[in-house]
């Protein structure tokens, strides 16, 4: 068995931006490879870890700590962890990057008109409507990441591009073998 630096790829960005789609992407290449991992999204934490809170700027960020502590816990202990979500304030995702020392940030990046004619749950179209409150991009803030390690553009990259760009960064710092060395 191969020993493995633990590290969270941490994907934040709005809702539609692709999140989810590069995480599941690329849980597939990495446990293809032989790493074991955790995923963690967003909405999943959301129905068991975190089911009590709600969507003020609280509880997001509770939300947000709680799956920080989650995905330290397991990097600390040589486990890749992909966490999926829209995590919209810079200071709690600063927070969390500085408990977790292998933290690698992913901004996963869309304009909103994109991220909105994506939107299959209908999401955007409800918060525009006034039925959803405090909905991400809409009538609460999303703040960017300053200095992602690795900022995808999925309005102008293919799904094949954003991971190989996460797989390109991932093994210039350190946590996978190079494809020539795992063959």
């Amino acid at each position: 068995m191969m020993q493995q630096r633990g590290v969270t790829i941490w994907l934040t960005g709005l809702s539609g931006a692709g999140k989810s789609t590069i995480a599941n992407a690329l849980e597939v290449e990495l446990r293809g490879r032989g790493y074991a991992l955790e995923v963690l999204d967003g909405d999943v934490v959301r129905t068991n870890l975190t089911k009590g809170l709600g969507f003020s700027q609280e509880d997001r960020n509770e939300n947000i700590r709680r799956i920080g502590f989650v995905a330290h816990l397991l990097t600390r202990n040589g486990v890749m962890v992909l966490v999926s979500a829209i995590s919209p304030y810079r200071q709690v995702r600063d927070e969390v990057r500085d408990r977790i020392v292998d933290f690698v940030e992913v901004y996963v990046d869309a304009p909103l008109t994109v991220c909105e004619n994506r939107d299959v749950k209908g999401l955007y179209k409800r918060a525009r409507a006034g039925e959803i409150k405090q909905f991400t991009g809409i009538d609460d803030p999303y703040e960017p990441p300053l200095n992602p390690e690795v900022h995808c553009h999925t309005d102008q990259e293919s799904l094949e591009e954003s991971v190989a760009k996460i797989l390109a960064k991932l093994e210039t710092m350190g946590y996978l073998d190079s494809p020539a060395m795992s063959t």
